[in-house]
């Protein structure tokens, strides 16, 4: 066979090597645009193919080849080791092939490489599947990669007629020479389907950065001319986001500590605000979000973030007790007790309760809830090892969760997480009086001490 482009195929003489290179291609100049193979020791006792795309290109060669003993002959010399070293490259796989005569051929294998239109489907598709690229760094090629291709227009694997032969020997179809050489090539495409997109036109290094590029554009976002980002719930398994970890673009650099949040604007400019717009509330607003952000920002930069769970979000009941903590003016404390539908009373005791305990503390305030009997079987085996059995052990009244001494002014709650808050009675109304305790006994000598000074 020549090398002239006399079908008009887009085939074209390299004069520099002498072989004829198939596609339209156009990425093939390269760090990786040719790959060379060291010979591979025989075969003898084992398939060519163990692998599902491998057996896929023999199947192609074998639908392609018009004389069966050819073939045969071909898996003979293939399995005795007759090929030699094998180059690849886009469009093209070239080796010397040995007959038993000794006699050296050159042989080679044509595969129409995809063109730009067709990379760029197939690249996209990989982009968006982390599962795909997973597979291909994992030197696999599942079968729904090949499937998504195909929908997509891209044809991946050779079909009838698309493996074309040309051999020194002067055969005019898949020769002895040519057909071990494509059976040698199923062994290559075993151990790694890269060699199958370097004969379709693009190389490892190549793909995999065009692969990077495009994941770092859906990274980005619409906002830097990337893919919209994935909605909520989108996402992948870890595993494949791990196997993917090559390929995706870097992370970037923690920014710096921030010392502390930066001073509040002044709203007021000498311009009356629109009816119902508070200039103290947006100011305090402003100063309180800035102060979370930082943070925010120095519990994301310190070495243990990675191990603490994520605080629960608050309810905007909660979170008006949280600013209330912060020490507003007047104005605004009403403001946050008339949203949270407490008065202001009711307002500072929540604030209290959210100064000893957090949102813990505040439900125990707000929440009164009936333990079952197991639970309080525990919590009463608690109450009776806390005191000695000599008469000092306060007599308790039990109302759900709240055990109030008789008589007096103090009071244990039993919160959820199983410890004891201690409480006091201040105008006709309980309070609370100091941090939880696992020691019913000391919160109540905590909440009666309080008691007596009052």
């Amino acid at each position: 066979m020549t090398g002239r482009d006399e079908d008009g195929d887009g085939a074209y003489e390299d004069g520099a090597h002498g072989i004829r290179t198939h596609g339209a291609g156009t990425h093939g100049d390269g760090p990786d645009a040719e790959r060379t193979f060291a010979a591979l020791p025989p075969a003898r006792g084992r398939g060519f193919a163990r692998t599902w795309w491998g057996q896929a290109w023999l199947k192609a060669l074998e639908d392609t080849a018009l004389d069966l003993q050819q073939l045969k002959l071909g898996r003979r010399h293939a399995r005795a080791g007759a090929v030699g070293a094998v180059s690849v490259r886009p469009g093209r796989l070239t080796a010397i092939v040995q007959d038993r005569d000794h006699t050296r051929h050159r042989s080679d294998v044509l595969l129409q490489q995809l063109d730009d239109a067709a990379w760029d489907r197939f690249l996209d598709l990989v982009a968006d599947r982390a599962g795909h690229i997973a597979a291909l760094l994992d030197r696999d090629m599942p079968p729904v990669l090949v499937e998504d291709a195909a929908a997509a227009g891209v044809e991946l694997l050779p079909g009838i007629g698309d493996l074309e032969a040309e051999c020194s020997c002067g055969a005019w179809d898949h020769c002895a020479h040519s057909a071990a050489l494509c059976y040698q090539v199923a062994r290559l495409l075993d151990q790694d389907p890269f060699v199958l997109l370097l004969v379709r036109g693009r190389g490892e290094r190549e793909l995999l950065g065009e692969l990077q590029a495009r994941s770092a554009a859906r990274a980005a976002g619409p906002a830097a001319g990337g893919d919209p980002v994935a909605g909520p719930g989108a996402g992948v398994a870890a595993a494949e986001a791990y196997a993917a970890r090559d390929i995706l673009p870097p992370l970037p650099a923690p920014p710096p500590p921030v010392d502390g949040p930066g001073a509040a604007p002044v709203l007021g400019g000498g311009v009356p605000p629109e009816p119902g717009v508070d200039v103290a509330a947006l100011e305090f607003l402003i100063a309180d979000a800035a102060a979370r952000a930082q943070r925010l920002l120095a519990e994301a930069l310190s070495p243990w973030h990675a191990d603490a769970p994520p605080p629960p979000a608050l309810t905007p009941r909660q979170d008006a007790v949280r600013l209330a903590a912060a020490g507003p003016d007047r104005a605004i404390s009403a403001r946050l007790a008339a949203g949270s539908g407490r008065d202001a009373r009711g307002l500072a005791r929540a604030v209290r309760a959210w100064e000893l305990g957090g949102t813990a503390g505040l439900a125990v305030l707000e929440e009164e809830w009936a333990p079952d009997p197991a639970e309080l079987a525990r919590a009463t085996d608690r109450l009776a090892a806390a005191w000695d059995d000599d008469g000092t052990r306060p007599r308790l009244r039990v109302t759900g969760n709240r055990w109030t001494v008789t008589g007096g002014a103090a009071q244990l709650r039993y919160g959820r997480d199983g410890r004891w808050w201690p409480y006091r009675k201040e105008r006709g109304q309980w309070v609370p009086a100091g941090p939880a305790s696992d020691d019913p006994a000391a919160a109540l000598a905590e909440a009666s001490a309080e008691a007596a000074e009052d």
